[in-house]
């Protein structure tokens, strides 16, 4: 798949390597596996404006690693260095040194490794940039692939590195315009249902999009066949990417997720279905590893417990739902049963995709101030989206549903009257009611 997107974030790249001209910089780029970051930085500054030295660090002894790195240190950058390095603060430091004369960029990936092979290169690599960076011109960047530990490293007080960054670059899925034009570019006839579900399979994630694109995947039937085929790739994802994350607890981990995604989403309901308790396990999937999200009706209290939870990446939850629910099935290796499943389901399952499509959408494409669902502690009345435009003095009712014909605007009206009941001070407002559907994408 050709490179698409990204204009924001390499222009933001390109910026910091020119400020890097007179002062050293110290980027972070953070963002989930396989969203692109390798690729993303190669684009940006990987075009012969300055040298560029990318390090990928590998799980292995420091000096073999060093080694490496010294050899393409003075390939990019023609170090003299004398002897061999052994320790990656002492490479670093040579590195430093050198930026004192010139400017080029030095990239870092999946650099949360050098926990495993030796943690105490943050804390040299601190003091070596603490002494150096004032006169130095370094485009330093450095990235990694586990969220908790690139967290902890630059973001938690008290570790080495905090406060030593100058700039961080948050990688997020591509966006529904960029979603668009891939599609395009591939059949350039799609129908909507077709971009529902490239977005429902991939959640925009780059390595997803591509790994259908690429096969000619881009209808669902194709996307189904893809995914639940012999040999496929996107089978043993989930597992690949989180098992690390989790650690010896990702057994708990997982069976949480799947709940969720099977539309258990109070922790009232999940209890029952993992069979222990779930509040330690949900803070942490919440708040370290950025996989569920705590949904509060929109305009509620913060303190209210009248939450669900929801896996927000779309990609886990097709996955949770369809592929780690349905293991027995993958161990028989009976794909075809798999994919009969994911079809007979995709239509009520995409549901809450569609959702986030439009959350997704109107984020780029209006002037909405705040935006979420609503529903009544009894589940009486629920609206899938409520859209506030302060500086309008405006709120904006929308149902969401695959098909248009299926809008009720009376229902969403009687529905908009309780949430004014319980939220008299958005009374006042302007206020319209509108269905999005498949023909809205």
């Amino acid at each position: 798949m050709d490179f698409f997107g990204r204009a924001e974030e390499i222009g933001l790249l390109r910026k910091i390597r020119e400020t890097a001209r007179s002062r050293a910089r110290f980027t972070v780029v953070t963002g989930r596996r396989r969203i692109g970051k390798t690729a993303l930085l190669r684009r940006a500054l990987d075009d012969g404006k300055t040298p560029y030295l990318h390090l990928p660090v590998t799980r292995q002894p420091e000096k073999t690693l060093c080694a490496e790195f010294q050899e393409e240190a003075e390939r990019v950058l023609h170090l003299g260095i004398l002897g061999t390095a052994t320790r990656f603060a002492d490479l670093f430091s040579h590195v430093m040194e050198a930026s004192k004369k010139a400017t080029f960029t030095v990239v870092l990936d999946e650099f949360q490794e050098f926990d495993r092979i030796d943690p105490a290169v943050y804390g040299q690599m601190a003091a070596v940039w603490d002494r150096d960076h004032e006169e130095s011109r370094i485009n330093l960047v450095v990235c990694g692939s586990v969220n908790r530990m690139m967290s902890k490293i630059f973001f938690d007080e008290g570790e080495p590195l905090y406060g030593r960054t100058t700039g961080h670059v948050a990688l997020e899925p591509f966006r529904t315009s960029e979603l668009k034009t891939i599609l395009s570019s591939a059949r350039p006839r799609w129908k909507p249902d077709d971009l529902l579900s490239l977005w429902t399979v991939s959640g925009g994630i780059a390595r997803y999009v591509d790994m259908m694109v690429s096969e000619g995947a881009v209808t669902r039937d194709g996307m189904l066949d893809a995914i639940f085929a012999r040999g496929s790739a996107y089978l043993a994802e989930g597992r690949a990417i989180l098992a690390e994350e989790f650690g010896p607890d990702y057994g708990t981990y997982f069976a949480i997720l799947a709940s969720i995604a099977a539309g258990a989403t109070r922790s009232s309901e999940l209890k029952a279905a993992v069979g222990t308790d779930v509040n330690g396990f949900l803070t942490k999937l919440e708040k370290q590893y950025s996989l569920v999200s705590k949904k509060q009706p929109v305009f509620g209290k913060e303190t209210s417990k009248d939450c669900h939870y929801r896996i927000d990446d779309c990609f886990f939850r097709f996955w949770f739902r369809f592929v780690f629910k349905n293991r027995g099935l993958l161990e028989l290796e009976r794909f075809d049963r798999m994919r009969e499943l994911a079809a007979r389901d995709f239509d009520t399952f995409s549901g809450y995709a569609l959702e986030r499509y439009f959350l997704w959408k109107f984020r780029e494409t209006t002037d909405y101030t705040r935006m979420g669902s609503w529903w009544d502690r009894k589940g009486e009345n629920e609206i899938d989206l409520v859209c506030e435009d302060e500086f309008a003095n405006r709120l904006d009712f929308f149902e969401i549903k695959r098909n248009p014909a299926r809008f009720d605007r009376r229902a969403l009206e009687t529905k908009a009257a309780a949430f004014f009941a319980k939220n008299p001070d958005k009374r006042g407002r302007k206020v319209s009611f509108g269905g999005l559907s498949l023909r809205d994408l």
